[in-house]
This record gives C-alpha cells, structure tokens and sequence, in this order.
C-alpha cells in the first residue's frame, strides 16, 4: 500500500535576478559587493577592466597591488576579496571588492568566473559588475549561465537556508540594447537549474505522479500543451516496457507529453521528439543494485528532468521546429510482483525485449516512448537522454557525456551545440560489429547483452526508432558532480538541457538533417 505520509517540497531559493545598467560599478548604488575583471596582460602583468581606476580613486585603494601581493594569476575563476568594512564615500552599503579572474575570456571561462562570483556573494544582496562588459554577447551568456548554476542550492532542512545566492547582479557598464541577450542567458541558466531541482528532489516524493504533476505546472507557465497517460491507458495501448518496469512500485508510471508550437509554425514545419528517461528512484529491481550504487539513484530521473526544462525554455530561446517531450516515467521498485530475469516484455508496436537484468531498465522505458513517437507523432528526428549505462562513464568519466547518433550532421549540431553550452559530449559508434549480442533465444532482443555496455545500450534502442534521423545521450557519467566544481554543485547535475536548448534554440535547427 502506497504510504500515508504526505510530503511537500519544502521552499526552495531562487537563483540571483539579473539587471542591465550603463552606469559603472562605483556608480551604481546600494549594492554590497562590486565584482571586477582581472585580466592576464602582456609580460604576466594584470590588467583591471572597466571601472577599476575610478573605484580604487574613490576607495583610495590600490588594487593592482592587492592583487600583486595576493600573487594573482587572473585566471578564470580566481577570486581575491578586498573587504571595505565602512563602506565606500558614495555607497555606505559596500562591503567588499571582489576581483573576478577571467583567464582569455572564452565562454568556459567567463562561466567560471559567474560561478566564483556566485560562491563568493552568497548571503548578500546584491552585485554590481563589469565582468561581462569585457566581452562579447557569447561571454555575456556564459557568465550569466555560470553564476546562475554556482548558485544552486537545494535543502530539506528544519532551519532556513544558509548564505542563500544574492537576490540581484547588476551587469554594470552594459546598454539596454542587450536585454534579449540577457533575457536567453537567463532561459538556458534557468533551464539547467530546473533540470538539476528536479534530479535532486529525494524520491520519497519525486514518483511518477509527482513528476506528472510539475510537467502540468511548468507546462502552464510556459504555454505548452500537456497530456499525461496513466498506467491504465498505458496497459490498453501496449507499453509494455514501461509497465514492466513499473509493475513492483507502490506508485504506477506515467507517460507525460509536452508539446511546444513555434509561433509561425506551417504544416510543414518539422517535428522534433525529445525522449527522456523518467525513472524516478532506481533500485535495479530484483536484479538489486549494491548499496552505495543505490544512494544517489534519485538522480535516474535526470533525462526526464532535462527533457521538461529544456520544453519549458523553447520559446524564450526562439526554436523555430515543433518539439515533443516525452517522459517515460517509472519506479524500478522491489516487490512481490517484480519484473524478474527471465521475462519477455512486449513494448509498444509489439517488438519483444527477454529481460535479464533488471537493472538495465532504462532502454525497456525508453523503447516504448521511442517506438510511440515514430508510429504516432511521426517525428521527423528523434533524441533520447538517459542516464543509462555505468560503461559510459568507465569510458569518458565524470565531465564528458556520449552521444550516438544515425546521421553524422545531427551527431554533428549536438557535438556542437554541446561545446558552445558547456555540456560537452562526445560521439560513440553505433558499432554494427556488436550487433548480434542483443540476440535472445526467446525474444527479438536481450535488454542486457553485455559489453561494450553502452554501444549495446544504445543499438538496442536503434531498433526502435526505423529510419528516422535519431541520437541518443548517454549522460550517466556525468549525472553526477562528486564535488562542486565551476558551475557545477555536488550532487545530481541535470546535464544536457543547455544543449539542447543550443541546439534547437538556433536559427536552422535541422539544416543538412532532413
């Protein structure tokens, strides 16, 4: 029986608001930390960017000495905090000069460098700064992204949250012409943290219904059209895979849709079906996961996640395609009506998986979801996310996802979406030569034929989709940050809807695609 207890999500922080101010920092009131660029110049000298000078006048501080003697390097992400106790003769509230490495001003460094301003502001109130005025509207989107992620907080605790992100950045020395730059920065940032809320939420109440529930409330807010199904329409309808992960849970699967509609869409607009792997706390069935595998096993749910807020982020990012997100959400779960090894499952358009571990559950879900946008939704590209395989991060480790994809130019627009969002991915071969280990005596594939694990993961998912353009993303290596790291935080990591939304947030999305 499901358990009496009601829990609720307890209230969460927000990540910092950001505004746009033509001003430089010294000039902008109120604001308790100014944060400035340092910049590496020639012969290892440093260099201040914009409103250094003035400030140190107005302080009556010699900054580049501080940092000398603080034996600063500017690189990225480097932080040297100048306390000033009293504040300063125009802004009483000031309390501290931070100088915010920014090494050769790349995209990867600018994020670094949002993500260390964002460490080092927790607990106040607000920030002016110029870090982004030195650098193009890419730069600008990377430190925007970064000190929104640097800041991501999550707790379920009995006392308040401590040293919670600032309330407000003000992106100091910039002209108002950039608020639409501003305005995607804080789309793709948003998105990342929505992907990485979700992950983290402990699955005591994160099941199936719940994930439901928060599709319908982000689809509200987004103006997408949203359905879900329930295990009953799912048994009328033969999605086998995602029943038979379900079946042992206390809390049936769900199947949730999220349809996004660009505003000139035309019939002959394409349709693109972003599938994600909804598994809501993973114990690997009776095919049961060790102990310390199982701990963090919350964060299954990650390509669902991903795939919610990367439709929640569409249209604030301008993608031009239609797109929809399907969750295939499940508990692999432990009870007296299990999934056992041995089992054949037929999944939606009545191809059969003989099921020998139960712990490779992932692909079962996924194939009815895949399956059912060809036949049904007649997509014209397929991507699926999953945190799938433990091979793939044995191959890449803990920084670098996989991608597999059909067709080398959508291998090719992830690759690089990836690279520009700072969720990079590398391409696996959908090997033919591992092709005859997904063979059962008794069914048409086996779900765990072995390794290469994540080569055969993903040719038993290629069967499902025909000949439609598809890739699919093995995040499992980085589903989770061991500690925190630039913008990412330790725990779940909600990896890949950055890139997503880089991807499909471009003016031609699918150009040498179909």
């Amino acid at each position: 029986m499901p358990s009496k207890h009601t829990h609720t999500l307890p209230p969460q922080v927000s990540p910092p608001d950001f505004a746009l101010s033509s001003a430089l920092p010294h000039a902008v009131r109120g604001v308790e930390v100014v944060a400035l660029p340092v910049l590496p110049g020639e012969d290892d000298a440093l260099v201040l960017g914009p409103g250094g000078s003035e400030l140190g006048d107005q302080l009556g501080l010699d900054l580049l000495g501080i940092l000398e003697s603080a034996r600063a390097t500017g690189r990225a992400g480097e932080v040297v905090c100048v306390p000033v106790p009293l504040g300063g003769p125009e802004n009483g509230e000031l309390r501290c000069v931070a100088l915010i490495g920014v090494g050769a001003q790349r995209p990867d460094d600018l994020r670094r460098a949002g993500a260390a301003l964002a460490r080092e502001v927790r607990g106040r109130q607000s920030v002016a700064t110029t870090v982004a005025s030195v650098v193009d509207e890419a730069g600008l989107t990377a430190f925007v992204v970064g000190a929104m992620l640097g800041s991501f907080r999550f707790q379920w605790r009995s006392t308040p949250v401590e040293d919670p992100p600032v309330e407000r950045i003000v992106l100091a020395d910039l002209p108002d012409s950039l608020g639409p730059v501003l305005a995607r920065a804080v789309a793709l940032g948003g998105a990342g943290w929505r992907s990485r809320l979700v992950a983290t939420v402990p699955s005591n109440l994160k099941n199936p219904a719940w994930l439901a529930g928060e599709a319908e409330r982000l689809a509200e807010a987004a103006g997408l059209e949203v359905t879900v199904r329930d295990e009953t329409w799912l048994a009328e309808h033969g999605f086998g895979g995602i029943l038979g992960v379900g079946q042992a849970s206390a809390t049936p699967p769900r199947l949730i849709r999220l349809d996004y509609t660009p505003r000139k869409a035309s019939r002959r607009t394409p349709t693109v079906a972003l599938v994600g792997k909804g598994i809501t706390f993973d114990t690997g069935g009776l095919s049961i996961k060790p102990g310390e595998a199982m701990v963090n096993m919350k964060r299954d749910v990650t390509g669902g996640a991903v795939v919610m807020a990367t439709m929640a982020a569409l249209r604030e990012v301008g993608c031009p395609v239609r797109v929809v997100g399907l969750v295939a959400a499940a508990e692999n779960a432990i009870s007296g009506n299990a999934l056992r090894p041995g089992d054949v499952l037929r999944h939606y358009g009545g191809r059969t998986t003989e099921v020998t571990n139960t712990d490779a559950e992932g692909r079962l879900v996924l194939a009815d979801a895949l399956a059912y946008a060809v036949a049904d939704l007649d997509a014209d590209v397929l991507v699926d996310v999953a945190t799938l395989t433990g091979a793939i991060k044995v191959a890449l480790g803990q920084q670098v996802g996989g991608v597999f994809a059909n067709r080398d130019a959508l291998a090719t627009a992830l690759v690089d979406a990836s690279r520009t969002a700072g969720e990079p991915l590398w391409r696996f071969p959908l090997a033919e030569a591992y092709e005859q280990k997904l063979s059962s005596s008794v069914a048409d594939a086996d779900n765990a034929p072995g390794g290469p694990g994540a080569i055969t993961a993903a040719l038993f998912l290629q069967h499902f989709v025909g000949d439609r353009p598809w890739a699919h993303l093995d995040i499992a290596s980085v589903g989770d940050a061991p500690e925190d790291r630039h913008e990412w935080t330790a725990g779940p990591t909600g990896f890949g809807a950055r890139a997503l939304l880089e991807w499909l947030g471009s003016d031609a999305p699918l150009e040498g695609i179909l």
